[in-house]
């Protein structure tokens, strides 16, 4: 067995000190390792040959779950099991219980799942992946036709730069909490940043407000243990003793920390950041990577529609009558009308591999309806799916004609066997937003 120095003065332990210990120390180690299902199901299913960042992201996002979605209830059954756990623990506990050294391992376990949560995040902030530069359909989508939390994220996504100083904060607490020297320094970086993370979930009716409290939780943990001295020294102006407790690693074998810790950083910071700057090169992760019908980017004004051959005049009021169409790079088409839209409320943060689980585009939009679509080249014509789950059995089939490079007639059948045919009229628009990333903001832009 190893040896431990304690040179903390005044080290001895309170009875009611030791009970709160047992529970808070049983609290989050519940709370830290893994110990359900999901979390190895996740890591099994991972092909370590060829991992992509997704994969570290969902490791690194493990919570416990007892019913099912992030829910404070989760945190009431851990508290439950704690509780339970510190009473058996208070009728067997022994005298000679270093409690030193087990403040000290709990505190390195919290603090490295602290850290593998806000780096995981930092550096899909870093590489501004987590807030996309706008699409064409969103820019063309009136703003109250958007939720609270995707405004909130369509107002990150046009300042890059600051979405990737953000990430540069979250990575720099991240790695200050991989010493326990620079641990509590950490936390003053963590606090009011996850503090602001969570303040904005509430506000914005956003869905991790659960999961970034947790990690406010943890770094409050962490500060606590140097908190008391820091207020004493600094607000009371009173001396503060330093807690001094080391251990000591004598036996060969305990240097696998070393080797621990150097995997830890290489497969959370090297290669996850590594990772993620190749996606970040590839394309963002919300929309999908599926050309789309070349040179035809753009929005389009529906000039002429009918419906079972009966010319349907512009109306913003009609629910039939097509008011414009968005063809993004990616093969999305999204058109706008007067016909209502359920709304997708997914408001949590998702890195889907398949570009059919990619509901960003039109997640929180009740502006537009959004079509997945096939190509056929030679056939000249579309398959599109309604890409929304609310509406999952609505398809359109369509020919399409390039009239020239501004002029597109679609000819076909809707889902009802209605025959539709519109005529779309590309309009030359600018948007700031693009324009700006080209000659800087600080230059003389005209639109």
């Amino acid at each position: 067995m190893a040896n431990h120095l304690n040179l903390e003065i005044n080290s001895d332990w309170t009875k009611t000190e030791k009970l709160l210990f047992r529970f808070f120390s049983l609290y989050f180690l519940i709370q830290v390792l893994p110990l359900d299902g999901r979390f190895f199901k996740n890591l099994f299913s991972i092909n370590w040959l060829s991992i992509c960042y997704r994969d570290l992201f969902y490791l690194s996002r493990y919570s416990p779950s007892f019913v099912g979605n992030d829910s404070f209830i989760n945190w009431l059954i851990v508290a439950i099991i704690a509780g339970i756990g510190s009473v058996i623990w208070t009728l067997r506990d022994k005298e000679d219980t270093d409690y030193d050294k087990l403040y000290y391992w709990l505190r390195v376990a919290v603090r490295y799942r602290l850290a593998i949560g806000v780096i995981a995040y930092g550096f899909i902030k870093l590489f501004p992946l987590q807030a996309p530069l706008p699409s064409i359909s969103n820019l063309n989508t009136n703003y109250g036709d958007f939720t609270a939390w995707k405004l909130f994220s369509l107002g990150l996504e046009v300042v890059p730069n600051y979405q990737s100083f953000l990430g540069a904060v979250e990575i720099v607490g991240g790695l200050l909490l991989l010493n326990r020297k620079t641990a509590t320094i950490g936390t003053l970086i963590i606090i009011p940043f996850t503090g602001n993370v969570f303040i904005s979930n509430i506000a914005y009716e956003g869905g991790e407000y659960v999961y970034s409290f947790y990690l406010i939780t943890l770094a409050l943990f962490i500060f606590a243990y140097d908190g008391l001295r820091l207020f004493t020294l600094f607000s009371l102006e009173q001396p503060a003793v330093p807690n001094r407790f080391h251990p000591l690693f004598s036996e060969k074998w305990q240097k696998a920390r070393l080797a621990l810790k150097t995997a830890f950083v290489f497969f959370f910071v090297v290669l996850y950041g590594y990772k993620t700057y190749a996606g970040y090169k590839e394309g963002p992760y919300q929309f999908p990577t599926k050309a789309g019908l070349p040179k035809t980017e753009g929005v389009y004004n529906v000039s002429e529609f009918k419906v079972n051959n009966t010319v349907v005049p512009y109306s913003k009021t009609d629910s039939t009558r097509w008011q414009d169409v968005v063809f993004e790079k990616w093969n999305t088409i999204s058109i706008r009308s007067n016909r209502p839209v359920k709304l997708d409320l997914t408001n949590t943060e998702e890195i889907h591999g398949n570009d059919a689980d990619r509901d960003y585009e039109f997640a929180g939009s009740q502006g537009r309806h959004y079509y997945s679509y096939e190509v056929d080249a030679a056939k000249k014509t579309l398959s599109l799916k309604n890409r929304n789950g609310n509406y999952a059995g609505e398809t359109l089939n369509l020919d399409f004609t390039q009239l020239n490079d501004s002029t597109i007639v679609l000819n076909g059948i809707n889902e009802r066997k209605d025959s539709v045919y519109a005529v779309l009229n590309k309009i030359n628009k600018k948007y700031l937003t693009f324009e700006a990333q080209k000659t800087g903001r600080r230059r003389g832009l005209k639109l």
